[in-house]
């Protein structure tokens, strides 16, 4: 199968990471369904980048920890759209604080979110996708630098490294692959959020390269995950310019 032409959706596709892969994508040659939490109007915005590229798109609304809306999302893409090929499930949140003192339900959020919806996304797409495809997941450098304040959030996304894998030798004889991608800090509305200037100075100096990571470089990594990438499997591949 051609890596161009294909059909693909990406959650949390409105904003940051997700809307540039969305992009990428499209610019790539793969028709896109953007999938939104609530923000419509970014999402339409999304899709008309899309559209720019050449590609056909379209934004649909739906928890991607809800088995029933995920699944009625595939059946509206593949209605208006065709079969799904590529599913990119860039959807997550980040709430920072010292383990001793992060509150129960912020955890849960991050765990409902970034635990149980990587679960509902791959399981749905597991069940749907076409052979041949791709399927890539988020993870977070924060994994391996360790950052105080991000307990909750690491573990979240330690979880998604363990079920990719496995998930890749389940789905090895249809020939699709499963990937995570796991930014090192990138300059996005969510990287930004209650950060002072200093503190984000001495982030993005994490990096020989001192600079923060872009939506951009993130989306280019997917874009060969998603496309012609067919050799590298069941891995999490680190993007954070040797900030880990």
């Amino acid at each position: 199968m051609s890596t161009a032409s294909r059909i693909a959706i990406v959650t949390g596709g409105s904003r940051g990471i997700g809307r540039a892969v969305a992009s990428r994508l499209a610019a790539a040659g793969q028709d896109v369904a953007v999938v939104y939490a609530s923000n419509a109007k970014e999402a339409d915005a999304a899709v008309g980048e899309i559209e720019a590229a050449g590609a056909r798109g379209i934004a649909l609304r739906a928890d991607v920890a809800d088995e029933g809306e995920v699944a009625a999302a595939f059946d509206a893409v593949e209605q208006r759209l065709g079969p799904v090929d590529v599913v990119v499930n860039a959807a997550g949140v980040m709430a920072l604080r010292p383990i001793r003192e992060l509150d129960l339900t912020e955890l849960d959020r991050q765990l409902r979110v970034n635990v149980r919806g990587t679960f509902v996304v791959a399981k749905v797409a597991a069940r749907r996708i076409r052979p041949g495809g791709a399927i890539v997941a988020f993870s977070t450098s924060v994994t391996r630098l360790h950052l105080p304040a991000y307990g909750a959030y690491a573990a979240s996304k330690g979880a998604v490294e363990a079920l990719v894998p496995i998930l890749a030798k389940e789905l090895g004889e249809r020939d699709i692959t499963v990937n995570a991608v796991a930014p090192g800090p990138t300059a996005t509305e969510l990287f930004f959020d209650g950060k002072s200037q200093q503190l984000i100075d001495r982030i993005a100096g994490l990096s020989p390269m001192n600079r923060l990571g872009t939506p951009q470089d993130i989306a280019e990594l997917v874009t060969f995950l998603a496309g012609p990438g067919r050799w590298v499997n069941g891995q999490t591949v680190f993007a954070n310019g040797a900030a880990a």
